[in-house]
């Protein structure tokens, strides 16, 4: 490989590195909004709820990857009974039946309509926040009574305007706000596992968030 080649290869590996670790540094802005979510997750779980998941691309695997960790565990550390969250991106034979019988924008709010139940939470995970099947998802979602979650990027979006929580990542690149995104929902799964799992009040939490936050 060409010298030349290679050290602009590692430049750019190292301002990966550099927007990453930015990024990162800036993610306590969010600590009070995943806070606030994980306490409305925990509440829904408990009533026996459920949580709903879905994202284009990447912020589609994203979706699954969280929803799993919900069913399974996020840790062989805490092996507690499976929690109930549903990726609305895994089936294949539904999304492209319905992309062909009434268009991509209603792959997930046909699914809406048959699982979501009033008090459910259904987390929409877009870096732009402008996907017209994530829109209308949400606006049915409202419609039956579920309360909507975002996990989005910068700034303000048209989803935004359907939404009851929306957690937005301080970055600007797509890649940094979706790696972003698995960390918060990690965390989030830790965080509602304390909840349910009595290892933390929502008043500890917060005076938790304040701490990190100041």
């Amino acid at each position: 490989m060409n010298e030349t080649k290679l050290i602009t290869g590692l430049d750019k590996l190292q301002n990966a590195i550099s927007d990453a670790a930015a990024m990162h540094s800036q993610l306590p802005s969010c600590f009070t909004e995943l806070v606030a979510i994980a306490t409305l997750c925990a509440k829904t779980l408990k009533g026996d709820g459920k949580l709903l998941f879905c994202g284009n691309g990447g912020s589609a695997a994203q979706a699954q990857h969280i929803a799993t960790e919900f069913v399974v565990r996020l840790t062989a550390k805490r092996n507690r009974r499976a929690l109930p969250a549903y990726a609305l991106t895994a089936d294949t034979t539904l999304l492209s039946a319905c992309a062909n019988d009434f268009g991509f924008e209603r792959v997930f709010a046909r699914q809406v309509e048959a699982f979501l139940k009033h008090g459910d939470v259904l987390f929409l995970l877009s870096t732009s926040g402008q996907s017209p099947n994530l829109i209308e998802a949400a606006q049915l979602s409202q419609a039956l009574g579920g309360v909507n979650v975002a996990f989005l990027g910068q700034p303000r979006s048209p989803l935004d305007d359907h939404v009851h929580h929306a957690l937005h990542i301080p970055a600007a690149a797509g890649q940094r706000v979706q790696e972003a995104h698995l960390l918060c929902g990690h965390m989030l799964v830790e965080l509602i596992e304390d909840l349910l799992f009595e290892q933390y009040t929502p008043a500890e939490a917060d005076r938790a968030v304040s701490k990190h936050t100041k």
